[in-house]
């Protein structure tokens, strides 16, 4: 039994790499269509650029590198920046060890603030301007998809 599925995969691998090969076969010697508008821009372009690139065509390396003397100098800036700020935000004082008085002075905040007159609408204001703005509303003309020419 153990025969026979081997030789499946075997056939089937075998299938695939038939296919796969046979997929690619076409891809190396694309034609252009020669009735087409753009066939000779086409074929003037990949003449143009059938060869190779050279060393010559690459660009040179930088010469205005900075020294490892000035990368070093500018990381230990900013190590000293970054040390500061370290600083600073150590000495900021924090006000976490009690989220329940931090909900509480939040609750009384928003119960203190008048409510927008938005907020102060019923659902059936809210249903009836929602019916206003549909009312409104006006699909624009269809898109004329086939254009005619003149004359």
């Amino acid at each position: 039994m153990n025969v026979i599925v081997g030789k499946k995969i075997g056939f089937a691998a075998m299938g695939l790499t038939a296919l796969s090969l046979s997929a690619c076969a076409s891809a190396f010697a694309p034609e252009t269509d020669a009735r087409s508008p753009l066939a000779p821009e086409i074929q003037q372009l990949v003449d143009a650029n059938r060869r190779y690139p050279r060393w010559e065509d690459f660009p040179k390396a930088p010469t205005d590198l900075p020294t490892s003397e000035a990368i070093a100098s500018r990381v230990a800036s900013l190590d000293s920046a970054s040390a500061g700020l370290a600083r600073e935000r150590a000495a900021i004082p924090w006000t976490l060890e009690d989220p329940g008085g931090f909900a509480e002075s939040v609750r009384s905040r928003v119960e203190a603030s008048q409510p927008s007159p938005a907020t102060a609408r019923t659902v059936a204001d809210v249903e009836a301007f929602a019916q206003r703005l549909r009312d409104r509303a006006v699909a624009p003309p269809p898109a004329d998809r086939f254009r005619r020419p003149p004359g």
